[in-house]
């Protein structure tokens, strides 16, 4: 039987649960709730074994970012600007174009003056074929016994007969010069006339361009035909002295080597005037080749043949002056690459 003033175990232990259980309720807002639970449990507690109490989980955080200060937030800022409002511009590092522009700008307009200025040589060159044209189809004119040396502009080409004997001891070659594919060269032989008086001092005697000889028939003893003794009669073209270019070499009369036709010159050693006719003649191709076997000289075509090629210069240059305007406006208006592309960093942004 048992006594109602003594305690059992059943309620010493239910009445320990109970005190232990109020002071977790009264320590629950404090940070050390839990061990003091689990300390009141492990010594208060007789009757159940003591363990240990499970830790309680570790909690990642949720952002590293640092609390919000209690400042505005920007959006409500009056002065914002956003990156709609003020967008990144697309900009070129460094020099967007040198020096090579200024010279890429340059051809442009050398190329367009050029072919203007061809527009006006061709303008003229065409006018003075016009006027040698209209000198050749003329009669020929009989040479007057003393020619003036300056008056001799005003009637280039056009055609003249004088008649004299040939002075073949002063014969001179000038080459060489290509006629069909075959090397030779021209015969300059004076002309003597008759002149009374004036024939002492060789004043009546000039300088006659006969025409092509082959090469291999360059010695006056392997042409017998070519060396008329008496009296002829030449019809050509009176002619302006030769200028001679930056690629020709010098004569070199001492050697009997003339590379170009220096008239002054050759009438000097001749004791001649100044005075250059072409003898002019038309032979057909069997006549041209009989000549050619005999040594004969072959004259040139009674023709003006002086070259006329401004019209392929106008559009070469002009051309050239369009082509290089599109290169310039494709350079200057080209995108940039994504090398050298970069967004400009705008201050204004908040």
């Amino acid at each position: 039987m048992k006594s109602h003033g003594w305690l059992t175990p059943q309620s010493l232990a239910r009445r320990v649960e109970q005190a232990l259980e109020a002071q977790v309720r009264s320590a629950h807002s404090s940070s050390s709730g839990s061990s003091y639970r689990a300390q009141s449990s492990r010594y208060c507690n007789p009757l159940r074994p003591s363990r240990a109490s499970p830790s309680p989980p570790h909690r990642r955080a949720f952002t590293s970012s640092p609390p919000r200060s209690s400042s505005r937030p920007p959006a409500e800022n009056p002065s914002f600007t956003s990156v709609l409002d003020n967008p990144p511009e697309l900009v070129r590092t460094g020099r967007r174009h040198g020096p090579g522009l200024i010279i890429l700008a340059a051809i442009p307009v050398t190329a367009f003056v050029l072919g203007t200025w061809q527009v006006q040589r061709l303008g003229w060159k065409t006018e003075l074929i016009a006027k040698y044209e209209d000198r050749i189809v003329r009669e020929p004119l009989p040479l007057p016994p003393r020619v003036d040396p300056a008056a001799v502009h005003d009637f280039d080409f056009r055609r003249v007969r004088a008649r004299g004997r040939y002075r073949h001891d002063q014969e001179m070659l000038v080459g060489p010069r290509m006629r069909d594919g075959e090397q030779g060269f021209m015969v300059i032989t004076p002309l003597e006339r008759d002149g009374g008086r004036e024939r002492e001092r060789g004043s009546t005697t000039v300088l006659v361009n006969r025409g092509w000889i082959s090469k291999k028939l360059r010695r006056q003893q392997d042409r017998p035909a070519s060396l008329s003794t008496g009296e002829v009669e030449v019809e050509g073209l009176l002619r302006e002295p030769w200028k001679k270019n930056m690629f020709t070499p010098e004569n070199r009369p001492d050697k009997g080597e003339f590379y170009f036709p220096d008239v002054k010159q050759m009438a000097a050693l001749t004791g001649s005037q100044p005075i250059w006719i072409e003898q002019t003649m038309e032979p057909d191709l069997l006549e041209a080749m009989e000549l050619q076997s005999k040594g004969i000289p072959i004259g040139r075509p009674a023709e003006v043949n002086l070259r006329n090629n401004h019209a392929q210069y106008i559009f070469t240059w002009y051309g050239l002056a369009i082509a290089t305007s599109i290169m310039f406006y494709m350079v200057v208006k080209k995108p940039p690459t994504d090398v050298t592309r970069r967004v400009r960093l705008n201050k204004e942004w908040l």
